[in-house]
């Protein structure tokens, strides 16, 4: 046996198989989801932009999910990781139907499954890179709360991801209340997507809002939101700036 045999073979004992390794570098991304409470429910708002790389190459990426019978589920980060996540949930989903004893899972239930899902990944040192937002409404109790990929969780009246988490979160503090009405509520959404899709490189304009509430789950078909480019910070972006071109 050759020196480089016999490498390999001791190489072949002390590790008989290389780990199982998924995304380890999100590539195929998507921005903000933003949602909250309102009189009836929870509404939630994404866009369909998926940026591959630092390029905004897909414009129809779907990235708000019915969960079960009393969940609406959204994410933002790697796209390939958020369908692992929706074929775990289903398989959880089934299994909890299988039962049959007329009881279903609830949003606090599945939050509670997701933050250990997410936190266990971390612990693996293998992620999935996704921060995610669970709202739903079982029993007339409304509940909204978020996880990201380290496990990082919370219940809030209104929670956002990524740059809403800078952009959106203030226009929420001052603008939110209990008592927001449907309309008022999408209002409210649609103001906070319009500011990110100024700010966010990765935003695009084509938009997807859900409700939830005991009656069931409604997403809408895409739309896109009116804009105005002619304010002077966008016409003359580098005015004042020293040393731009």
């Amino acid at each position: 046996m050759s020196p480089s045999d016999s490498n390999q073979a001791n190489h072949g004992l002390l590790c008989p198989e290389a780990p199982i390794q998924r995304t380890q570098y999100p590539y195929v991304t998507g921005t903000s989801v933003v949602a909250i409470k309102y009189k009836d429910g929870i509404l939630m708002i994404a866009d369909l932009g998926g940026s591959y790389g630092s390029t905004l190459r897909y414009k129809s990426v779907e990235r708000i999910k019915a969960i079960g019978k009393h969940s609406l589920l959204g994410a933002s980060g790697e796209i390939s990781d958020f369908q692992e996540l929706l074929r775990n949930l289903d398989e959880l989903i089934l299994y909890d139907n299988m039962w049959d004893d007329g009881n279903a899972l609830g949003p606090k239930e599945i939050h509670s499954y997701l933050t250990r899902l997410m936190y266990n990944r971390r612990n693996k040192f293998n992620p999935l890179w996704n921060s995610l937002v669970l709202g739903g409404v079982k029993n007339g109790q409304k509940y909204l709360g978020t996880v990201n990929m380290i496990g990082v969780t919370f219940e809030d009246d209104h929670v956002t991801t990524g740059f809403g988490n800078h952009l959106a979160r203030p226009i929420l503090r001052d603008e939110w209340h209990e008592n927001l009405t449907f309309e008022e509520g999408v209002k409210l959404l649609e103001k906070c997507m319009r500011v990110l899709l100024y700010r966010d490189r990765s935003a695009v304009n084509k938009l997807q809002i859900a409700k939830i509430t005991e009656e069931g789950v409604t997403i809408s078909q895409p739309y896109s939101l009116k804009t105005f480019w002619n304010y002077s910070a966008f016409e003359n972006p580098t005015s004042g700036a020293e040393g731009s071109w």
